[in-house]
């Protein structure tokens, strides 16, 4: 009997053995998270697999951090394991610990790794905690730096984005109109981040020469002055050989000091019309909706306060485009709807839609920010705001184009940062044009906002009542079967035969 408990014992010992083993040379995980956040993408291995030169990576993690702040550092290093095994040789990495030495700290931030104080309680204290939660990148004589990896943040992106810039040799050309009153560079701040990791921006003037061979797309974002029939030609002609164009246009627009909305005509609504897309001169109007603020006279002061303003849409429905697919939540300051009208020689799909609670409002409009709106004055559903169409649009060549009714929803400054799923639209919508749609997916695999669906009021009035009355229901139903139970055995017991 010894001997077969010696055998069993010795057979599981020697089976976990041989589990590890296998384990250090095969890594096997079960990711079911819904946007697949375990799992690397199909980007990401073909950049990996596509690599010529070796890639170095070099994370500068602190230890002894937050069980949060820890989870961050395991998350990466597994992270960076999956991309050392795909890339088959030709990426390797190490992990620093700064806070072990001053040289190592110093070499850290000379690399670009910013640290961050952390809190850290011990025995019953705060205290703040230096840390480095940073990376470094390196190809050949190239270098990319993630200066901190934000806990919770889609590593993915950030990692495949900085190999993707190192690797890549020709980047092409995006042609960015200038010269009508359209958005300068210190406007696309948070644009040019993502698009400069794949692309080379060119200004256009179209005044002086015609579009460049070299540029694929064409993109023009809130023009505010007209544009000339023989600039229109040009765009006509870069269609023509098969250039594919992105249009974010303010067909209306509003001024929240004189509380008034008008429409905008800059000439692509014409050019847009030719082709049978119609940029309505109206506005979108959501329940789901930014607020503004109101500044009110009261006894105790002004006081402000923050009021739903229909006027800037909040979309939430996507379509399942590359342009648009992963997005999540996209404000609008003054959309307008599109519309298509011609037949099915030209495909379209439209990309982003409103609520099922919203209305097209011709201009021009005063606005009353006070006002109660009612299911009746937004009886429309799944109104369309972005499109995309493929075929020939201009000559006989195949070509793209993408139309956003809002001009400003992408545009930055210092001082205003637009939500991360505004940038995400514009950059996916370039990729698809300029058929480079491997970072999209990565782009929007991370999480950015969740919230709660909405629910119709019979919904909520159902759930209330029945979270108030079901235990109550229940405890009663327990009472009168116990009782009838009980009675049963009483009867049980009084019988001839018990």
């Amino acid at each position: 009997m010894k001997a077969k408990v010696y055998t069993t014992a010795a057979l599981i010992i020697a089976i976990i053995f041989a589990l590890n083993l296998v384990s250090n040379e095969f890594h096997l995980r079960l990711d079911l998270t819904e946007g697949g956040q375990y799992t690397l993408s199909e980007a990401t291995e073909n950049i990996l697999e596509n690599l010529e030169e070796p890639v170095t990576i070099k994370a500068y993690f602190s230890q002894n951090l937050p069980a949060n702040i820890i989870k961050t550092r395991t998350d990466f290093q597994e992270l960076l394991l999956e991309y050392a095994n795909r890339a088959d040789g030709m990426l390797q990495y190490e992990f620093i610990n700064p806070n072990e030495k001053e040289s190592i700290e110093t070499e850290a931030t000379n690399n670009g790794i910013q640290p961050v104080l952390i809190n850290v309680r011990e025995k019953d204290q705060v205290k703040q905690q230096k840390a480095f939660l940073g990376a470094v990148i390196s190809l050949g004589d190239k270098q990319e730096v993630i200066p901190f990896v934000q806990p919770g943040s889609a590593m993915e992106y950030a990692l495949s984005t900085a190999i993707k810039k190192l690797s890549i040799t020709n980047k092409p050309v995006i042609g960015l109109l200038t010269g009508h009153g359209e958005a300068g560079a210190e406007e696309l701040g948070q644009l040019d981040q993502q698009v400069s990791i794949l692309y080379t921006t060119q200004d256009i003037r179209l005044d002086s020469s015609d579009i460049p061979a070299a540029v694929k797309t064409l993109v023009v974002i809130r023009p505010n002055d007209t544009i000339p029939p023989a600039q229109q030609q040009k765009i006509d002609q870069f269609l023509a050989r098969g250039g594919n164009l992105l249009l974010a246009l303010n067909r209306v627009n509003g001024n929240l000091q004189q509380a008034f909305g008008y429409a905008q005509a800059t000439g692509w609504e014409t050019w847009l019309q030719q082709r049978n897309i119609l940029l309505e001169d109206a506005f979108v109007v959501d329940a789901k909706c930014g607020a503004v603020t109101l500044q009110q006279q009261t006894p105790f002061g002004i006081m402000q306060s923050q009021l739903a303003f229909p006027y800037l849409p909040i979309a939430a429905r996507f379509a399942d485009h590359p342009a648009s697919k992963g997005l999540e939540n996209v404000v609008f300051e003054f959309a307008s709807p599109l519309t298509y009208v011609g037949d099915s020689s030209i495909r379209f799909t439209p990309l982003v839609f409103s609520s099922d609670k919203a209305n097209k409002l011709k201009a021009p409009q005063y606005f009353d920010v006070n006002k109660q709106w009612t299911e009746a004055d937004l009886p429309l559903r799944d109104v369309i705001i972005a499109g995309a169409f493929q075929g020939r649009i201009a000559g006989t060549a195949q070509s793209k184009l993408v139309v956003i009714g809002d001009g400003d929803f992408a545009l930055s400054s210092q001082q205003q940062r637009r939500p991360p799923d505004n940038i995400n639209l514009l950059s996916n919508a370039i990729d698809w044009l300029s058929d480079d749609t491997g970072l999209i997916a990565l782009r929007t695999k991370g999480v950015t906002s969740r919230p709660l669906e909405e629910l119709e009021d019979s919904t909520k009035t159902i759930l209330k009542y029945t979270n108030f009355l079901l235990p109550v229901v229940l405890a009663i139903a327990y009472g009168l079967i116990r009782m009838q139970r009980n009675r049963m055995k009483r009867f049980q017991r009084m019988s001839e035969s018990y």
